[in-house]
């Protein structure tokens, strides 16, 4: 038996408390902003995670954490298949990488992944019981209640950089005149200055680089905090008053009472217990 609702009625951190405290094995399906994502767990962990908005193989999610150069994952890709444990063993036995490597690859592709999850403010979602990913997927199980931890903070934090970073479509950057050899940058710094352009809004560096609005808010801030960059208006664009949307799903459960929460919790949990 399946389970399935929207993301108005239950949200992501309800959905992962219930499957954790359930302990279920299956497959989570979540479809919004315009995309699916699905997850997999085992016994109540996380073991894997992909969306449909982009084709990701091991070396792809290696390639994107650091781990293997942009000329590494071209040569990978034309010498091994889309397996991800031939793809794994191909660069182990070329000691390209180590095992390690590949668990912190794969560990934060699928956290990237969920965290988005944790903004998703509409969407529906389906349970299917006992589903597993298919053998040749790497899986990583992760405790859900570190996700979950940090996946809330992340909200709050998300809270913080949308006031003061609200709309990333309206503004650019400008690399002021303070050295950057005074200051420490992350490989993510140097990929967000490459990008710098008048021309190019913050939201086209982010879709350039394939990074999320969480991530490059929080870099942007941070270079903004140390003197590195200043906002400025892309050339082009026509002076606009930002809004910020407010959905109805939002204002419902802004107005919910604590006990209404709970008592919605409480039967899905016993909805999924049952299945």
């Amino acid at each position: 038996m399946a389970l399935k609702g929207k993301l108005r009625d239950f949200n992501t951190t309800q959905l992962l408390n219930l499957v954790n405290l359930a302990r279920k094995t299956g497959k989570l399906t979540l479809g919004g902003q315009g995309q699916d994502v699905v997850l997999f767990f085992k016994d109540g962990r996380l073991i894997h995670a992909s969306t449909n908005s982009e084709e990701v193989n091991l070396a792809a999610m290696l390639q994107k954490s650091g781990k293997l150069s942009l000329d590494q994952y071209r040569a990978v890709v034309q010498k091994a298949n889309t397996s991800d444990r031939v793809i794994g063993k191909y660069l182990m036995d070329a000691k390209m990488v180590s095992r390690d490597d590949i668990i912190q690859g794969v560990k934060g592709y699928m956290l990237d992944i969920v965290y988005d999850l944790f903004t998703w403010n509409d969407g529906t979602f389906l349970f299917e019981q006992s589903l597993l990913p298919s053998k040749d997927r790497i899986t990583v199980p992760l405790n859900l209640d570190n996700v979950i931890l940090e996946g809330s903070r992340r909200i709050k934090e998300a809270d913080r950089l949308q006031d003061e970073l609200p709309d990333l479509s309206t503004i650019a950057l400008k690399i002021t005149d303070k050295p950057l050899r005074d200051v420490k940058l992350t490989q993510d710094d140097w990929r967000v200055i490459a990008q710098i352009h008048p021309r190019n809004s913050v939201k086209q560096i982010a879709q350039n680089i394939n990074m999320d609005e969480f991530q490059i808010r929080k870099i942007v801030y941070g270079m903004m905090q140390a003197g590195i960059v200043e906002i400025i208006r892309p050339e082009g664009l026509e002076p606009r008053k930002p809004k910020i949307p407010v959905t109805r799903a939002g204002k419902r459960v802004a107005n919910q009472s604590p006990a209404e929460k709970r008592s919605v919790v409480t039967k899905l949990i016993d909805r999924i217990k049952r299945i």
